[in-house]
């Protein structure tokens, strides 16, 4: 399995802790997701998945469905 690594903006992530941690569940629950942490303080999460399984689009649509908004992927 070949995997990519992602970086992902999540707007308005309060520090709090409670966020983050609700995005990095939506993020892992994702199938093909491999590993996945979110960093309040910087209002990022990093991914890495199998492109084979999952998109960039799909991990924007799990962070949303959770009622966050995501920004620009970039590749790491």
């Amino acid at each position: 399995m070949t995997t990519q690594r992602i970086t992902l903006p999540i707007l308005n992530l309060s520090c709090g802790g409670g966020g983050s941690l609700t995005v990095e569940r939506a993020l892992a629950r994702v199938s093909g997701v491999v590993r996945v942490s979110v960093n309040p303080a910087t209002e990022m999460a990093y991914i890495e998945y199998d492109p084979a399984r999952t998109s960039p689009a799909q991990l924007v649509a799990a962070v949303e469905r959770v009622g966050f908004q995501a920004g620009e992927p970039s590749v790491r």
